[in-house]
């Protein structure tokens, strides 16, 4: 450590002691947790100061910074992609480490809400407007897990077929969330039953491995990275060992501790409980450090939920065409760094390349850019373009919940786009929030990313995050309200300094499980 650092965090350290009185236990407890003191001061200053909101300008849309491909420009992505596949490695990353809670939200409410000895489940549905129970009732046998739920009822109470309706529905639903049960709300999704199939039932895990094998093969290995919590990897390593797909290289990682975030009270005093400071984790932003370890060429990133029973090959196809562009426009940024390394530049070769990093790129240069000198122009140049890259299929926006692409402008002014998610939006400003709502497409997680450079070296990712960017939010812990940060979200400001475009993928590409009944959609269903 430097004598500079050295005399930094000393600083830090005493203002803590002095204003957040901090012992040696705590800092006994930051050193084990990994966490730099440095990172305690940046977060509780944006705790003081606030963290600034995206400032949208304008929805991207069709042909405004989201491309859309005809039938045959599509088709000649995908071949390129497999033209060019043999030459670059590929895996693919799927976060996977949250519980189904939310997946059952209606249900455990159900449980917790409605009175057996008083009222019909049709009454509490009518007194609720619960319409997602009647949903869930109504289609109860068409659920992969139900015949696991019903025999296992039928093995503890020999009688209930006997039993009225309201019973059996009834202790069917306790049985799936009881925790000495089935207990699928505690569970994380990747291991539940998804889809059933005529000779099996497979998890969202297994669905994942046979897209995998369709695009993220590299020399024959079918490479996939699962972000996890570490209670529940033998639970995913049981069920890839027992998949009939042969040639499938599983890693797994967890969010890495250091990444956890301080609380503090509405007075911006850090939280604590037992002599020890309460931290959290810090959000789905934290994986972009399990990201960084991902040695391929390309990755594939994906959510565990977003799989389907019926359109597998289509959904490889669409992945192809994004890897396919990537692909292209890589070739193109490697090669222009590579002419602004040589002794010689013309004025020409420096407007070429401005028109194809401002047209295709959708980067503005700076107003001062002209007036630079030759060589600080280059240096400009090269520090745009020699960024990781993320090519991100977009999908007509139907009123799902989460973030959609737009045209911003960070406080120095420059346009970006961005994926923004409604918590980045000042919600007290008309405009913002007219903007934000006049998104004309969504963002499904369907991400393609080129995470090495020009010289096949990797990239730290780490260094393209808008750290200014991630978010405040406000939680409970045993009666007592507080104040939590979580880190720039992983598609939002951790790549926020990345080359990114967006590309129009068809509806037919998201199909993600957020509640149990979207298991009774179409595309979750057996033919």
């Amino acid at each position: 450590m430097g004598i500079f650092r050295m005399e930094e965090n000393l600083k830090i350290k005493n203002s803590l002691i002095e204003n957040q009185s901090l012992t040696d236990i705590h800092f006994k407890q930051l050193e084990t947790y990994g966490i730099d003191l440095s990172k305690i001061a940046f977060e509780l200053q944006l705790f003081n100061t606030g963290i600034p909101k995206a400032n949208l300008e304008r929805a991207a849309t069709k042909n405004d910074g989201i491309l859309v491909f005809s039938v045959e420009e599509m088709g000649k992505q995908a071949i390129k992609f497999d033209n060019l596949k043999s030459n670059i490695s590929r895996e693919k990353f799927v976060p996977a480490s949250g519980a189904a809670s939310r997946m059952f939200k209606f249900l455990s409410e159900f449980l917790l809400e409605f009175n057996r000895e008083h009222e019909s489940i049709n009454a509490y549905i009518n007194r609720k407007n619960d319409t997602s129970l009647s949903a869930f009732i109504i289609g109860m046998d068409k659920f992969p897990f139900f015949k696991s739920v019903h025999n296992r009822l039928k093995e503890k109470y020999p009688d209930f077929d006997s039993w009225k309706r309201d019973d059996k529905n009834y202790f069917f639903i306790k049985y799936l969330l009881d925790k000495t049960e089935f207990d699928y709300a505690n569970k994380p999704k990747g291991i539940l039953p998804f889809h059933l199939y005529p000779s099996k039932i497979e998890t969202a895990i297994e669905e994942h491995l046979k897209e995998a094998s369709l695009y993220a093969q590299s020399n024959g290995i079918s490479k996939i990275h699962f972000t996890i919590s570490g209670e529940h990897q033998n639970d995913f390593e049981k069920i890839v060992s027992q998949s009939e797909l042969k040639n499938i290289q599983v890693t797994y990682s967890e969010q890495h501790k250091n990444t956890d975030t301080i609380a503090v009270d509405y007075k911006n005093n850090l939280l604590k409980e037992n002599d020890q400071l309460i931290f959290r984790p810090g959000g789905h932003g934290a994986l972009i450090y399990n990201l960084n370890q991902m040695n391929s060429d390309i990755v594939f990133i994906k959510n565990i939920d977003n799989v389907s029973h019926n359109n597998l090959n289509e959904i490889a196809f669409y992945k192809k065409v994004l890897a396919g562009y990537l692909l292209e426009i890589q070739n193109t940024i490697f090669s222009n760094l590579e002419k602004l390394n040589e002794n010689f530049i013309d004025e020409d070769l420096l407007n070429e390349i401005q028109i194809f990093t401002e047209n295709k790129l959708n980067i503005s240069f700076s107003k001062e850019f002209k007036n630079y000198k030759k060589q600080s122009q280059i240096d400009y140049i090269k520090s745009i373009l020699n960024r990781p890259i993320r090519v991100c299929g977009m999908v007509k926006n139907e009123n799902e919940p989460g973030g959609g692409p737009f045209w911003i402008r960070d406080h120095e002014g420059n346009k970006s786009l961005q994926i923004v998610e409604s918590s980045q939006i000042d919600i007290m400003n008309e405009n913002q929030v007219r903007i934000f709502k006049s998104a004309t497409h969504f963002n499904p997680v369907d991400i393609v990313c080129g995470l090495k450079n020009y010289k096949n070296e990797k990239f730290n990712l780490l260094d393209f995050v808008d750290n200014n960017s991630g978010f405040i939010v406000e939680k409970s812990k045993n009666g007592i309200n507080y104040k939590a940060y979580e880190l720039p979200g992983l598609w939002n400001g951790a790549m926020a300094k990345w080359i990114t475009i967006f590309v129009e993928v068809p509806l037919s590409t998201f199909n993600p499980v957020k509640t149990v009944n979207d298991l009774l959609k179409t595309n979750h269903q057996p033919f």
